[in-house]
């Protein structure tokens, strides 16, 4: 019946009505086809899952918060101890595990040359000189060059001052990596925000959010340039699709901080952990 068509079909998560069009029958059925052709887990298919959940669980519980986690157990290397680590660690696995047991001759289950073949080297690459350009702008001196000329944004109202500043984040993230801009903005709108003397919290949070919204060109982020390399799509048609989500993006944004955001974060005073500068502007959300 409907209701156990429903029930067995991802199509019909969000609606049930009645039959299925004809489309969805076909799509349904590609995707009931490529799954049995997929057959049994194979022994190196659940080696990997086993792997992938153990990496999850380590990056879960290497420092929790609030319980010590099992990064404590190296007090003197804990600047080594990242979720890289964990990654590259458990990826090494692979390369020298072998795919076949000891019953035949010994083959890793992935070698040097498969890598290199299926590793997807322009992501890497995009993503390595978002991390190289973020430093490149702290220790140019390029981070103060803009917080100075930010610097008027405090004689502002506090809700125009976070609206301009997410307005530039949004804006820079197209041509940066998210990593890269966050980078170099945090480190410049938190002492903009003592100085005003307005909750650190009220600038950073949206302007942190607004880095997400990188949706104009290939560039912007990993996901962007993958799409982007399988040749469907020009830059045009990536700009019209993402500027409209970036409009919505930023509004509901505002529009979250300027409400419920409030309460939540206690927005509207200042915190006790934020420094207080001497001759400080008192204007409050």
């Amino acid at each position: 019946d409907n209701y156990t068509l429903c029930l067995h079909s991802f199509t019909f998560l969000w609606r049930c009505k009645g039959e299925q069009s004809e489309k969805e029958k076909a799509a349904r059925k590609v995707i009931e086809e490529e799954y049995k052709l997929l057959g049994a887990m194979k022994p190196q298919e659940i080696f990997t899952s086993v792997v992938f959940m153990l990496m999850v669980f380590l990056w879960l519980t290497r420092s929790p918060g609030f319980m010590p986690g099992w990064s404590s157990l190296f007090p003197h290397h804990t600047g080594y101890i990242t979720d890289a680590t964990v990654a590259l660690l458990l990826g090494l696995i692979f390369f020298i595990v072998p795919a076949y047991g000891l019953s035949r001759k010994y083959e890793a289950m992935i070698s040097w040359e498969e890598f290199q073949a299926s590793m997807p080297w322009k992501v890497a690459l995009l993503v390595g000189g978002g991390f190289a350009l973020a430093e490149g702008a702290k220790e140019s001196g390029l981070s103060m060059w803009v917080a100075e000329l930010l610097a008027p944004l405090g004689d502002l109202p506090v809700l125009a001052t976070v609206t301009v500043a997410c307005i530039i984040v949004t804006t820079m993230t197209e041509v940066t990596s998210n990593a890269a801009t966050i980078t170099i903005f945090l480190p410049i709108l938190s002492p903009l925000a003592e100085a005003i003397h307005v909750n650190p919290l009220y600038v950073l949070i949206p302007t942190t959010l607004c880095t997400s919204f990188s949706f104009l060109l290939p560039v912007s982020n990993p996901p962007n340039a993958v799409v982007f390399a399988y040749g469907h799509l020009t830059i045009m048609d990536m700009v019209k699709a993402g500027l409209g989500v970036n409009v919505i993006g930023v509004l509901a944004v505002m529009l979250a901080v300027a409400t419920w955001g409030v309460p939540l974060f206690s927005l509207d005073t200042y915190p006790d952990w934020a420094p207080v500068l001497p001759g400080h502007n008192s204007t409050m959300p």
